[in-house]
């Protein structure tokens, strides 16, 4: 199928709406994408994950100067929470709740759509954050720090970018005007297919070379292990994808490669 793309969208507007999009940081501040823009997003997620994976380790790496470790990891992990303002938490949470809790297709989105978190909600981020939290605090308790500035970029970029393809698997599950924010992201062309690609990449290549981890493999085969698994929940439950389902998906694999390099 061609993928349609309006040439009066400059590469620099999709670049800027990805990450006024997934940050709150005051992007907006610099130029105000047209709307087209943001159906975009998608293709420079991992991008972002540059400045958001740069962010969290550079306060683990700071903060380890002052304060102890368990110190430093926790306000590594408030730093990118504040940086995206939980954005992807919040599809986390809203993913656990109605997954949790629904039983069919319009119910789970039903679910997914209301603001109130329940149970299935609160106990699926508690546990995420904690699990987290531990994995985190292991790497940069037992790695030298540039291993573990390098590992949370290269994390954080990889992670979007293997989330990303969702929307190239799956067609979206509701009706453009039911949106949270009435974009619907549109599929991927080869040439932006290549670009998200390589924005994932390249810091997960640079982490590997230079640091001559062992085991590579694994690394790059759970996290889309985990993918495929979650591609065909969200299949089998509701024939789609939200937004709120790609932001879990992105955590959710992201702790997978922690998981696998606390393993090896």
């Amino acid at each position: 199928m061609k993928i349609a793309i309006d040439s009066n969208i400059k590469w620099t507007d999709r670049i800027l709406a990805a990450f006024i999009f997934f940050t709150r940081l005051p992007f907006w501040r610099i130029h105000q994408p047209p709307k087209a823009a943001y159906e975009t997003v998608v293709e420079h997620w991992p991008l972002v994950g540059w400045l958001t994976g740069a962010m969290m380790g550079g306060a683990l790496i700071g903060c380890k100067q002052f304060f102890p470790i368990t110190v430093s990891v926790l306000i590594a992990m408030i730093v990118r929470i504040l940086a995206t303002g939980a954005l992807h938490e919040d599809g986390l949470t809203d993913f656990f709740d109605g997954f949790g809790g629904g039983t069919g297709k319009l119910r789970i989105l039903e679910i997914m759509k209301d603001s109130k978190i329940g149970t299935y909600g609160v106990l699926g981020i508690i546990f995420y954050e904690l699990l987290f939290f531990f994995m985190l605090l292991n790497i940069a308790g037992s790695r030298d720090d540039l291993y573990t500035f390098l590992f949370i970029i290269a994390a954080d970029s990889f992670s979007k970018m293997i989330a990303g393809q969702i929307i190239q698997m799956l067609p979206y599950a509701r009706p453009v005007e039911q949106a949270k924010n009435q974009v619907i992201y549109r599929k991927f062309s080869i040439k932006t297919g290549l670009s998200l690609f390589a924005q994932g990449a390249i810091p997960m290549i640079i982490f590997l070379y230079y640091i001559h981890f062992s085991g590579w493999e694994l690394l790059l085969f759970v996290p889309c292990f985990v993918m495929y698994f979650l591609y065909l929940l969200l299949y089998k439950k509701i024939g789609g994808y939200t937004g709120d389902c790609c932001g879990a998906l992105f955590l959710l694999v992201e702790l997978s490669l922690y998981i696998t390099e606390n393993i090896l």
